[in-house]
């Protein structure tokens, strides 16, 4: 007699995969199990939304490392008025492209399949976000930019490893995200115990109120948040 057949851990994966709140709140999001992709923890999901609460309308999110996509389109189920998803591995960038159809938001999002350390260094040249005019600012590697006159909501949620092997060029992209986004962005990083906020720009705050990053502990994930 033949054994019954197991599902593939990627469907239960899946399946717990959902927009938590807002206009998609209870929708179903592709993730096909990649090890690649580490789809940040509902709790976490839920924690950081938390910390942004109404922060996210009328903002444009920016997910540097989109993996799903769950947390920019996350932002847009809660208000955002557009999104721009990075995903250098092509296998996933056509996972965050499903996930974007499935929700009907690619009349207001723009899917990069690029490093996010190149676009940093590329694309989001001082030049560039100078730029004022009627006439769309075009990257210069035709990628299309985020509006620098419309306050970003940032994403930068790599694998954590990143953090510990490519320190140098993590410090790097947030610095020069957080130099080049409008004044009243909003960036949330996560990393894990291994990293220290306090190498970022503004250093951590000590108390709640305080200039600095507000450094909250999800175990294992580590998140910081800072306003511009």
């Amino acid at each position: 007699m033949s054994k019954p057949r197991r599902k593939p851990a990627s469907t239960a994966i899946s399946s717990d995969l959902r927009i938590i709140g807002g206009t998609f709140g209870g929708r179903k999001l592709c993730y096909h199990g990649d090890p690649l992709t580490r789809p940040m923890k509902h709790r976490v999901r839920e924690a950081i939304f938390n910390l942004v609460s109404t922060e996210c309308t009328g903002r444009h999110a920016i997910d540097l490392f989109a993996g799903t996509g769950a947390l920019g389109l996350e932002a847009l189920s809660r208000g955002a008025v557009g999104a721009t998803f990075i995903e250098k591995h092509v296998p996933t960038a056509r996972v965050v492209a499903e996930n974007m159809a499935s929700l009907e938001v690619d009349d207001r999002s723009s899917l990069l399949t690029t490093s996010a350390f190149l676009w940093a260094k590329r694309d989001l040249a001082p030049e560039a976000a100078a730029v004022k005019s009627d006439k769309p600012v075009v990257a210069s590697s035709s990628f299309p930019l985020p509006p620098f006159d419309t306050p970003w909501l940032v994403f930068c949620s790599p694998p954590y490893a990143f953090f510990v092997e490519r320190q140098e060029e993590m410090l790097a992209l947030i610095g020069t995200v957080i130099d080049r986004a409008p004044q009243g962005s909003i960036f949330l990083v996560e990393a894990d115990g291994r990293f220290n906020f306090q190498q970022l720009p503004g250093g951590v705050a000590e108390e709640k109120g305080q200039a600095g990053w507000d450094v909250r502990t999800y175990s294992p994930a580590v998140v910081g948040v800072w306003r511009k």
